[in-house]
């Protein structure tokens, strides 16, 4: 490739500093998968309340989260709470976010239940907060695994959108270095291989599981 395209020495230059940014990408993106993860199952759960004083303001806050931007929703939490890290509000805001999507992916796990296993739960007279615990949500959360995986994913390839807060993740490492040496090209190309090369590997350890869970 012609050198006033690309220069080598830039692209090794700033790998150092991408997997410095790659780090926290990884970091926020467990945490708010974990977020997701505990709070999707306490919203699939609680939709299921036949109470209206409960589901009806519930699935007002869910539509308004999946239907707003998640770039919006960093922002403004951002600049709601000037004292909190950006580091904390990109995690948490995340994981608040892909909770409103992951509790459907629960909600599908649970309805995919047969209604055997309830009807046996009952029969052997356990308690229900035992059936949810060791028969329902085992089944529920085993059928939604493949699911989960899909939306790690998901939040992984938008970390980027931390950027507009100011959190030193691998898309920032690479912006500020192709803004103090104006070597775009080489930084943002090197940020979409890492992205890639964990993104990938990871799609197929998903579909794999989807394989073998069928």
């Amino acid at each position: 490739m012609n050198d006033s395209i690309w220069d080598w020495d830039r692209a090794w230059e700033v790998l150092p500093l991408l997997l410095e940014g790659l780090s926290v990408t990884i970091q926020i993106t467990v945490l708010g998968m974990l977020i997701a993860s505990i709070l999707g199952l306490f919203i699939a759960l609680a939709m299921r309340t036949p109470s209206r004083w409960v589901t009806a303001p519930l699935k007002f806050l869910v539509d308004f989260i999946r239907m707003t931007p998640l770039l919006v929703q960093l922002v403004f939490v951002y600049l709601l709470l000037t004292w909190v890290p950006g580091y904390v509000v990109g995690f948490v805001v995340l994981g608040v976010h892909y909770a409103t999507y992951m509790s459907e992916v629960y909600r599908a796990g649970i309805e995919a239940v047969p209604k055997g296993q309830w009807e046996a739960a009952t029969a052997l007279n356990m308690a229900k907060g035992r059936t949810w615990r060791a028969v329902i949500l085992p089944q529920a959360i085993r059928n939604t695994l493949p699911g989960l995986g899909n939306y790690a994913i998901s939040m992984f390839k938008e970390t980027p959108f931390l950027f507009a807060i100011s959190v030193n993740e691998m898309y920032k490492a690479g912006q500020d270095y192709g803004a103090n040496t104006f070597s775009y090209i080489e930084a943002l190309t090197m940020v979409g291989l890492l992205f890639l090369a964990v993104s990938y590997p990871t799609s197929l350890l998903v579909r794999r599981m989807e394989i073998r869970l069928a």
